[in-house]
């Protein structure tokens, strides 16, 4: 509820009122260097709003700590993958980031359903930049996914395939109660 961000007298965005519903997909448009990374890494916790009030699934990050970001999962712009990781290896790091340990079988479902399950044991270094956001964006159809998600330009580097099983994705996890913001420039 009305948060600004502001770096100096340089204002990224002000007064924004935002509410998602379970069940609902949210996409914020705007140009380049509109703001909309910044208002997601805000409501991901990996910055602080100038001025305003913040709730993410009910909760206050100043009243629970970090473990409000349990029920959220983030997948920013850049895919966080580490080069010398394999594909399978770097899907359960970052689910590991969220205290989940998902089997072998449960990460190569995942990067199935994304269309890189060929490339399980490739170091993420080989991988075309396309290939890599399949793998991001394998957090997703992992089991137990966060109910809420925070997407930055999710449709990046994908082909029509891999926005098709995006968008299947999306449909998904809003059927199921879950809800998702995105961000785009397009």
């Amino acid at each position: 509820h009305n948060l600004s961000k502001s770096y100096g007298s340089l204002e990224i965005f002000t007064a924004v009122d935002l509410a998602i519903d379970r069940g609902s997909k949210v996409v914020i448009l705007g140009l380049n260097g509109a703001g909309k990374t910044t208002l997601l890494r805000i409501l991901a916790g990996l910055a602080t709003a100038t001025a305003g009030n913040l709730r993410v699934l009910g909760q206050s990050p100043s009243e629970t700590g970090p473990s409000w970001r349990n029920n959220m999962v983030y997948i920013g712009h850049a895919n966080a993958l580490k080069d010398d990781l394999s594909a399978a290896e770097a899907l359960s790091f970052l689910a590991g980031l969220r205290g989940q340990t998902p089997s072998t079988a449960q990460i190569k479902q995942a990067l199935e359903r994304l269309g890189v399950v060929h490339r399980w044991r490739a170091p993420v270094r080989t991988l075309s930049q396309g290939q890599r956001r399949r793998v991001a964006l394998a957090r997703l159809a992992l089991p137990q996914a966060p109910k809420l998600w925070l997407l930055d330009e999710p449709f990046d580097a994908l082909d029509d395939v891999g926005i098709a099983t995006l968008n299947e994705l999306l449909s998904a996890h809003s059927e199921s109660g879950g809800a998702a913001l995105l961000t785009s420039h397009q």
